[in-house]
């Protein structure tokens, strides 16, 4: 199966999606937060970075618990695109 590229918004949302979560993640470590989260490292910092801007759903689901975070404010930050395209 080929995988299409992602789009300019998909990007965008990854990016904004990744420094959203470095900043929740504050003073903790990579490390620790990727292992409670049961992710890898390497996993979370291509998250934060937006390296990878379209983790899987359990992915997500399992970061927004380790850093206690509502996962309607995660998809907020994914969709913020849309919403502005409603309102412009």
């Amino acid at each position: 199966m080929v995988r299409l590229p992602l789009t300019p918004e998909q990007l965008a949302a990854g990016k904004r999606l990744g420094a959203y979560l470095r900043q929740a993640r504050g003073e903790r470590t990579l490390a620790e937060v990727a292992r409670e989260a049961s992710i890898s490292p390497e996993t979370l910092r291509k998250i934060e970075t937006g390296r990878l801007a379209t983790p899987a759903f359990s992915t997500i689901a399992a970061l927004a618990r380790a850093l206690t975070v509502p996962l309607d404010e995660l998809a907020h930050i994914c969709l913020a695109h849309v919403d502005l395209e409603k309102t412009g």
